[in-house]
């Protein structure tokens, strides 16, 4: 978890909340204290799943390929068609060409900053960063705006945060983290998530149980409430949460059918996407997928087609289609980007493509959008958007708005500064049709 230092981040306050976790094990509990009040559903999808691809995706050997480019621009794959007439995609993602119909590409989103925390920042947030302002991401935003189950956390990580912060928002809607992904076959269970940069979930359970144990020892003691002050009901919370039998059943994918789960595969991707779907299923508003490697300025091709598209393609089209077998495709939206596109015109001494913010790719899905579409375009080097092109807060102001979430709606920092959600992005009208 990220602790924020400009003027509008952590304050003071802030600081001392985390630094009491450490020695009072509340972690948990005050993660739950925070959030209890963010209960209200607006009306629009239910939940949502970030899946974060950190390193910046190539797009032109994913979602956006040139067939017909000249050979310094190409690259080594072909295209291949979908289940939707006229549209095609890498040869190396034929699982997601077959479910074409469940999402929609974004092509030609553009902006200017190619950096890999800057770029992060700014498609994880929405808000293009300034110096002045920490931003929000997604997770902290939908955390609060829909709340969720008293017996599931509110923004899930796995198997970490990689996604944006909390921003001026502060701590109190920071992700839990899972600390790892499931191992087929395997119960996965809460126990040993984190709060980011926090105790565990079992340090938690420790400490309740140490608490027992000198309720027992000092019984006769008439005021044992000393004892046991920080174990007020949000404390009891955490516990329940890790004792819950709804908690332990929406983490657990070993729960699930083989016939369902095997789409999924057993990567470390496909099992994060098995869980999401779950944790969805049970009531939790937000997850965050967090899956990198996508930084190929060496052996471009060779790192795509053997290392990172087969799992990204099984585990995506498994969680694309598993949603609409759950009757949950509708009621979430999903959305998965890396934080720039690169370079359209190959590196041939690294074989290899570079940083690239001018185009790039996003996909959403989900949320009542119709899928089995291209929105935008880029030119025909796949180096820029054709027409205007759209902006990350043009993403960011879409996503909220399909669940129920005004982007304009404002925000106040700790010092009393307001802030909208999504500063200067519009919503892509063609998306919400």
């Amino acid at each position: 978890m990220a602790l924020h230092r400009t003027c509008d981040g952590v304050v003071r306050r802030d600081f001392l909340k985390l630094g009491a976790l450490g020695a009072g094990g509340l972690s948990l509990s005050n993660y739950l204290r925070w959030t209890h009040a963010a209960t209200a559903r607006p009306k629009g999808a239910k939940a949502a799943i970030f899946i974060n691809l950190p390193g910046g995706p190539s797009h032109m050997d994913t979602f956006d390929p040139k067939p017909d480019a000249p050979s310094e621009y190409r690259g080594e794959f072909n295209a291949i068609k979908t289940s939707v007439p006229g549209i095609q995609i890498s040869e190396h993602l034929p699982k997601l060409a077959q479910c074409m119909d469940k999402y929609v590409i974004l092509r030609g989103i553009t902006h200017s900053l190619a950096a890999h925390k800057l770029g992060q920042e700014y498609v994880n947030t929405g808000n293009r960063p300034i110096p002045s302002l920490e931003f929000p991401g997604y997770g902290a935003v939908v955390s609060r705006e829909l709340g969720g189950p008293m017996e599931l956390p509110h923004n899930v990580a796995i198997p970490k945060n990689n996604q944006g912060g909390t921003g001026y928002l502060g701590v109190k809607y920071a992700a839990l983290s899972t600390g790892k992904t499931p191992t087929p076959g395997m119960p996965f269970s809460v126990r040993g998530m984190t709060l980011d940069g926090s105790l565990t979930v079992s340090d938690v359970e420790r400490r309740q149980l140490l608490l027992e144990d000198l309720d027992q020892r000092f019984h006769a003691i008439e005021d044992k409430n000393q004892l046991v002050e920080g174990l007020d009901r949000f404390t009891e919370q955490a516990h329940k949460i890790i004792t819950s039998p709804k908690a332990k059943e929406a983490f657990d994918t070993n729960r699930e059918s083989s016939s369902f789960a095997a789409p999924f595969g057993e990567t470390k991707f496909g099992q994060s996407c098995l869980l999401a779907t779950r944790l969805v299923e049970h009531g939790v508003p937000f997850v965050t997928i967090s899956y990198g490697g996508w930084d190929t300025h060496r052996d471009n091709w060779n790192a795509l087609k053997n290392k990172q598209l087969p799992p990204l393609d099984e585990g995506l089209s498994a969680l694309f289609t598993g949603l609409e077998q759950k009757g949950l495709l509708d009621s979430t939206a999903v959305l998965v980007t890396g934080e720039f596109g690169r370079t359209p015109k190959i590196n041939t001494t690294r074989n290899g493509r570079d940083h690239y913010a001018r185009a790039m790719f996003m996909l959403m899905a989900g949320g009542g959008i119709s899928g089995g579409r291209v929105l935008g375009e880029t030119d025909d080097t796949a180096s820029g958007p054709r027409h205007d092109g759209h902006s990350p807060d043009d993403v960011a102001a879409t996503y909220y708005s399909l669940l129920g979430i005004d982007p304009t709606k404002e925000y106040h920092t700790s010092t009393g500064r307001p802030v909208m959600i999504v500063r200067d992005g519009s919503v892509i009208p063609e998306l919400m049709s």
